[in-house]
């Protein structure tokens, strides 16, 4: 959504390059099928990355980012974390304060439009979201920690193994759905009158507030009913993971298990099941945001 929301805004740019850029994006992106954008991504991965062994002595490949992460042919290996019996009071301060950064802006909001008083939200928003999960963990005594991975035998041991088609599939589905958000986000801004950013101009409104505070609130309406049909999408095409080997629901449920039952038409309609009840489930979220964004009426 993001990736889709920055692409739509960045091509009514006046800058040409800019504007030019994210055509060039969507239009290469949502006119190929995103099975051959995951065939694409994976089979570049595969031949490009070094293999594990290429990560001794001094060789090129040997560079780890910060001695963290590994990308390599059999998968990107990253940091795993490690609690100790307290360390999920980290995480529930850290989610008080994603609420807190919420209720602040909401605040903030209303603030201007009451007021017209315009307060700073960037900064005691970080401030909100770091410092009070910082000094929760300094005072518990670091209760998690990081396992970095560590190349031992012939394959790095340790940390987290993502595999080479998860991250195809989780790029594919980002770049390609995020093109055709970006045309929702573009039709949903083009939408609005012109009159009303002039109007939002002439009384000294900066562009970044006249599209946060201006536009997009009233753009929503007309992006939002698209949008769902989008989300909808990525989990249906979230399928297409089995073409690069990937094991999900469809995979297990309607490769492994199909075939060591012999059960065709029960696993077919046990998939299918799954997937209606998340589509049905996002659809209802989405629409409940919807209803609660669009005009009130008497």
């Amino acid at each position: 959504t993001v990736l889709g929301v920055i692409a739509g805004v960045l091509r009514l740019s006046n800058n040409w390059v800019v504007s030019k850029l994210m055509a060039i994006y969507v239009e290469a992106f949502r006119n190929v099928p995103v099975l051959i954008w995951i065939l694409i991504i994976f089979l570049v991965m595969s031949n490009v990355l070094p293999q594990p062994r290429e990560f001794r002595g001094d060789a090129a490949a040997s560079s780890m980012w910060f001695d963290m992460v590994a990308f390599t042919n059999r998968g990107v290996y990253i940091p795993r974390l490690v609690l100790d019996d307290l360390g999920w009071v980290v995480f529930a301060a850290f989610g008080l304060s994603i609420i807190g950064v919420f209720a602040f802006r909401r605040y903030a909001r209303n603030l201007l439009f009451n007021t017209g008083r315009l307060i700073p939200t960037f900064l005691p928003s970080i401030g909100i979201l770091i410092i009070p999960t910082v000094l929760v963990y300094f005072a518990l005594g670091s209760p998690i920690g990081l396992e970095n991975p560590a190349l031992k035998g012939f394959n790095f041991k340790g940390g987290l193994h993502l595999r080479l088609s998860l991250i195809a599939l989780w790029f594919a589905l980002a770049i390609y759905t995020g093109a055709f958000i970006a045309e929702n986000v573009r039709a949903g801004i083009q939408a609005i009158s012109y009159g009303q950013t002039e109007a939002a101009a002439a009384l000294g409104m900066r562009p970044g507030r006249i599209m946060s505070l201006i536009i997009l609130p009233q753009a929503l309406r007309v992006i939002v009913p698209p949008l769902i049909s989008q989300y909808l999408n990525i989990t249906k095409n979230s399928s297409l993971a089995i073409a690069v080997g990937y094991m999900d629901i469809t995979g297990t449920l309607g490769g492994i298990t199909l075939n060591q039952t012999g059960r065709a038409i029960e696993c077919i309609l046990v998939l299918m099941l799954f997937y209606l009840v998340i589509s049905l489930s996002i659809s209802a979220i989405m629409n409940v945001y919807n209803n609660a964004m669009k005009l009130k009426e008497r």
